[in-house]
């Protein structure tokens, strides 16, 4: 039986290369997906978030930009220690996307969340546009294939296939 996947693009249109999951996820949307993964873009909705996480995934892939301090458009993935504690209320705002308090939210609805993946890419800006322009960078767009090509790589191993060259 193939496990049940959830890949979850989030981040804001409005902030430049912040739209980097909802992009990667708009364009899995319209690719062949195994009938076990969920490909869903979340914007800024944490609520939304967190109820879809409570539906007992096997894996969770969050997309989003990340900035770790690297060149622009480089893609990271990682394995994040889900946070312990209480809901930061100040956090959580239905008009925008603070992960840690979604994932703290999860938990104090008594959700589980098996396992969480982070599939990020290093943003040039997260600025509005001066000029009032919403969208990616050239490096962050030029990076969204390689994220496509390396969540598919994670939906293959999660399910227990090889992962195809």
């Amino acid at each position: 039986m193939s496990p049940r996947i959830l890949v979850a693009g989030v981040g804001n249109i409005f902030l430049g290369d912040d739209a980097f999951g909802v992009e990667v996820a708009r364009r899995l949307m319209q690719r062949q997906i195994p009938p076990n993964v969920t490909v869903r873009d979340f914007g800024i909705r944490s609520y939304d978030l967190a109820f879809a996480l409570m539906n007992q995934w096997e894996l969770s892939i969050l997309v989003d930009a990340l900035p770790r301090g690297g060149r622009a458009g480089t893609i990271y993935v990682m394995e994040p220690e889900l946070p312990n504690g209480n809901v930061n209320q100040e956090a959580l705002d239905g008009h925008s996307m603070n992960p840690v308090a979604v994932l703290q939210l999860v938990q104090a609805l008594g959700g589980k969340i098996a396992r969480l993946l982070v599939v990020g890419c290093e943003p040039a800006t997260v600025e509005p546009s001066a000029t009032g322009e919403m969208g990616l960078t050239a490096p962050v767009e030029g990076a969204i294939e390689e994220a496509i090509r390396v969540i598919e790589g994670l939906i293959l191993t999660a399910s227990g296939q090889a992962v195809a060259a």
